[in-house]
């Protein structure tokens, strides 16, 4: 099942870091995404897109993640604004992570 399936997301940056948080559209999914949707899979999807740490942030009382890429925008969001001129790609992006198993 793709992550957006069960959530949103929702994406802002600041210099040269992302900032990326996923909220489940069921709160009853949270548990899943906790367990699920770990930095290193963030990692890993992004791959060479991302140069720096990624940092995961659980925030459970509005049933979400935050996650913070550092070094994700190739020198800093004017460079990364000549290839996507609303910033946006990211919060798309991760969407498109592949949970395993049928969660549903």
């Amino acid at each position: 099942m793709k992550l957006r399936e069960m959530a949103y997301s929702r994406s802002g940056d600041k210099g040269d870091v992302s900032n990326i948080c996923v909220f489940v559209y069921d709160q009853a999914d949270y548990p899943t995404l906790v367990e699920q949707l770990t930095a290193d899979v963030v990692r890993e999807h992004f791959g060479a897109l991302v140069q720096g740490n990624v940092v995961r942030y659980e925030l459970p009382n509005v049933h979400g993640l935050n996650f913070v890429l550092d070094k994700a925008l190739g020198g800093g969001v004017s460079m990364t604004l000549r290839v996507d001129p609303h910033g946006k790609a990211f919060q798309s992006l991760i969407l498109d992570i592949d949970l395993p198993g049928d969660q549903r």
